[in-house]
């Protein structure tokens, strides 16, 4: 599987049970890479991608035990290191600030083996600028 997330400076992902943000720019993006593959995400995330009724969306609440090798896994509120072992490449959304986080992406990336390939900067709908991070062992 092939995880995504967006995470802020300190890998925080939510703050009292929900997202620390959200960017329309961003989900497009998300579409443009995931095209032709499958995009897995739970019933949480799946309300904010509703505004793309041809995405090949799969819902579960069980999706990172479902999806398969190449496909696209969207991440929120889940603690992704459990998963670990079945991922083949994550890429990272950064918010380039700092929010307040109850919940953060706890997969040690340089302490187990994952190196940065790749970084590209945008600009976002709702933050001057989003940096990609896309990691591979």
């Amino acid at each position: 599987m092939i995880l995504i997330a967006c995470v802020d400076d300190d890998l925080g992902m939510m703050f009292n049970k929900r997202r620390q943000s959200q960017d329309k720019i961003l989900r497009t993006r998300i579409f443009k890479i995931t095209e032709g593959k499958k995009l897995w995400m739970n019933h949480y995330s799946a309300g904010q991608f509703s505004d793309n009724p041809n995405a090949d969306i799969n819902t579960d609440d069980a999706f990172l035990c479902e999806s398969l090798p190449g496909e696209y896994c969207f991440i929120e509120n889940i603690n992704p290191a459990q998963y670990e072992k079945w991922v083949e490449k994550i890429v990272l959304y950064k918010w380039n600030r700092r929010y307040p986080a109850d919940l953060r992406f706890d997969i040690p990336l340089a302490d187990h083996g994952w190196k940065l390939t790749q970084s590209t900067d945008f600009i976002g709908s709702s933050h001057e600028k989003i940096t990609e991070e896309v990691y591979e062992k």
